[in-house]
């Protein structure tokens, strides 16, 4: 919104900013609404901000066909296992671990990388 020109005191010009936040603020939510009825993807969680930005990374790093999002949550037991949470996004590096064991993946998780079982993860 266009803000009135000139001097305006300042409590009128907090209340101004204030109502076009709460505007923006119903719009952005109907927006998701709408997005969510829209687009019904089972368990996909609304990535953060820095959650954008680690997958762009990954993006720009192994190419979109690489990604992978982790179906539930994953609690490394052994060395060089990853702890990862439900819904975070990784890149596959090698659809094996050291041993060959193809059930383990190594994957990039944004910078930590390790291993994590290939049933918990599926292409993003």
């Amino acid at each position: 919104p266009q803000l009135p020109h000139g001097y305006m005191p300042l409590p009128s010009f907090w209340k101004v900013v204030e109502d076009s936040l709460q505007q923006s603020g119903a719009q952005l939510r109907a927006f998701c609404q709408a997005f969510e009825t829209v687009t019904p993807s089972p368990g996909a969680q609304p990535l953060t901000p820095a959650e954008e930005r680690k997958v762009l990374s990954l993006v720009s790093k192994h190419g979109p066909d690489k990604l992978y999002q982790v179906t539930s949550n994953i609690s490394g037991s052994k060395d060089l296992d990853l702890t990862l949470l439900r819904g975070q996004i990784v890149a596959l590096l090698q659809g094996m671990d050291t041993k060959g064991n193809t059930s383990r993946w190594l994957v990039d998780a944004g910078g930590p990388r390790g291993f994590v079982p290939a049933a918990k993860l599926r292409p993003y």
